[in-house]
């Protein structure tokens, strides 16, 4: 069992990868970036999943397999958000998301 200064750290490890990534996602206008901070959210996100399931030993591996569900969720989410980036880039030739407001 992890004491409770490691379990905050992991917390507060989570808290800053998360909130990197919604920063990221508000202030970015380039598609890539946004992409990538949305990864850093799911990161933090699947930080907790794995604290919380060393942290409770009623859960067994439930937090484990969260974890890897949503690392699944985000490889396949990434592969359809770039080929859908991939397109519209071919059709106006930027990555700026303001030009692709008339697509």
């Amino acid at each position: 069992m992890l004491s409770n200064i490691t379990i905050y750290h992991y917390l507060l490890l989570a808290f800053i990868l998360f909130m990197t990534g919604l920063c990221g996602v508000v202030v970015s206008k380039n598609v890539i970036k946004i992409l990538i901070s949305i990864e850093f959210m799911l990161t933090g996100v699947n930080i907790n999943f794995t604290a919380f399931g060393l942290y409770c030993k009623n859960l067994a591996f439930d937090g484990y397999i969260f974890a890897l569900f949503c690392i699944a969720i985000g490889a396949v989410e990434l592969a359809i958000a770039l080929y859908i980036f991939y397109a519209m880039y071919r059709e106006k030739q930027t990555s700026e998301i303001e030009d692709y407001g008339d697509v």
